[in-house]
């Protein structure tokens, strides 16, 4: 179990993953961050994760908490729990650290760490990215990846429910 005990050391509570963040910062390091509820992981969750883990030393994940995935994506969801989540996350060597947040959009968990890159996918704009302004205001800047088309949570659990039927 040491490996997991090694992964897990890279889920962070909000105040662990402040202070990780400024020892980072102290030696003039760069914090990337993205979030979601990565609910099944997929090759469009790599593909925007790589992208993300390109635009700065360090790459930041905030996960949505179970309660908060429930909110966004309807009670049949998540159909992994918020720790089975962040460990998968925090198991990519692409991801130095992994938070899960409870709210259902991550302005205060964006706010408390104000990345020096805030990435999202090709699915939103400048202006429905969250935190993107406040961001740009502390000197960052926000990146818009392409999405990897064909791949989706809700598709893969579509074919499997369809399956099944």
């Amino acid at each position: 179990m040491r490996a997991v005990s090694a992964i897990e050391k890279k889920i962070f509570t909000l105040p662990q993953l402040q202070a990780q963040i400024a020892s980072w910062r102290v030696t003039h390091k760069t914090i990337a961050f993205t979030n979601g509820c990565f609910d099944i992981l997929h090759e469009g969750h790599i593909a925007s994760l790589s992208q993300a883990a390109a635009e700065a030393d360090y790459l930041v994940v905030g996960v949505n908490s179970d309660n908060s995935t429930k909110r966004l994506k309807g009670p049949d969801r998540p159909v992994n729990n918020e720790h089975s989540r962040a460990l998968m996350l925090a198991s990519l060597s692409i991801v130095d650290a992994v938070v899960i947040f409870e709210e259902d959009t991550p302005l205060q968990l964006i706010t408390a760490i104000l990345p020096d890159v805030l990435v999202k996918g090709g699915d939103y704009t400048l202006e429905q990215i969250v935190g993107a302004k406040e961001v740009m205001a502390n000197g960052g800047r926000v990146v818009i990846n392409p999405i990897l088309p064909g791949f989706s949570t809700t598709s893969i659990i579509q074919q499997i429910k369809a399956s099944f039927s």
